[in-house]
């Protein structure tokens, strides 16, 4: 395989995993971000989670050192024009995306494949805002990335098969399991999860029952790692509201319509974990 220097856009939890998990395998990335705060905190993420490795022995201390020095991180969106493979992790933003999708394409190489680790977002919506459609695809992976093994693999309208052969090529060589899925709202995961989730916050704002309830009905009955709520909180609310409203606006059908309570827990900035509150609170 010739690609060696993988870009990733975006610093935040999905971003630093996938960076992580790329040095891991032995590619050099640069890591971009729009200021230095934001990739001031995903490499401390990064280092948190190899130091975990390296309690659990999975790694050594010269693993882990070798591992951060192959991670550029930089603001400077001209670094990636020298990259053979872009997975882009902004936020799930439309606007962003397309953006970003016009930007790369005029960056790098027009060999380059580009992908978007994008929830829920159309595949070729995003490859219309550039000249290389047929070299777009979706590359998501699950949370949190260093530990979860598949990579949901989203083909667009045009995308090629030389494309989707490449890409699942690359999953593999990262130790992941990659799984095709069709472009429509939501994807696979997604569009199965999201509305549990959703559910479980309709059951908690018409006092079905209690938060902890519910999540220790779903995490012991149903034997899911953790109960829907927590799950939210680790996704990130705005991240889950986003993804709903794609699924309501794209499929257009009420289940989708995502629960009031979310709604006005994201506009409090109550988020997950990441904001230190969210249905649990964080410290």
């Amino acid at each position: 395989m010739s690609i060696r220097n993988v870009g990733v856009i975006g610093s935040g939890t999905m971003g630093n995993g996938i960076a992580h998990v790329f040095a891991q395998s032995e590619f050099s990335v640069t890591l971009v971000d729009i200021n230095e705060d934001f990739l001031d905190r995903g490499m401390l993420a990064i280092v948190k989670n190899l130091d975990r490795q390296l309690k659990k022995e999975l790694i050594t201390k010269t693993e882990k050192t070798a591992i951060l020095s192959r991670i550029n991180p930089t603001t400077g969106f001209h670094n990636l024009s020298d990259c053979d493979f872009v997975v882009e992790a902004a936020s799930e933003n439309k606007t962003t995306k397309f953006k970003l999708f016009k930007d790369l394409d005029a960056t790098v190489k027009p060999h380059v494949i580009l992908s978007t680790n994008t929830s829920s977002i159309s595949i070729t919506e995003i490859a219309a805002h550039t000249k290389r459609p047929d070299k777009v695809i979706g590359m998501h992976f699950m949370n949190p990335v260093p530990v979860m093994k598949l990579v949901e693999i989203i083909r667009g309208h045009v995308c090629s098969d030389e494309t989707v052969a490449q890409t699942v090529e690359l999953c593999n060589a990262l130790g992941k399991t990659p799984v095709e899925a069709n472009d429509y709202p939501g994807f696979v995961a997604n569009r199965i999860i999201m509305p549990m989730i959703n559910e479980a916050v309709f059951a908690l704002m018409e006092g079905v029952a209690t938060k902890e309830a519910i999540d220790q009905i779903m995490h012991l009955g149903l034997a899911h790692p953790m109960g829907p709520l927590a799950l939210a909180d680790l996704i990130g609310l705005d991240v889950c509201l986003s993804i709903l409203e794609v699924l309501h606006e794209g499929l257009g059908d009420p289940k989708y319509r995502p629960c009031p309570l979310l709604k006005r827990m994201v506009a409090a900035g109550n988020l997950g974990r990441k904001s230190g509150q969210g249905f649990y609170a964080y410290t």
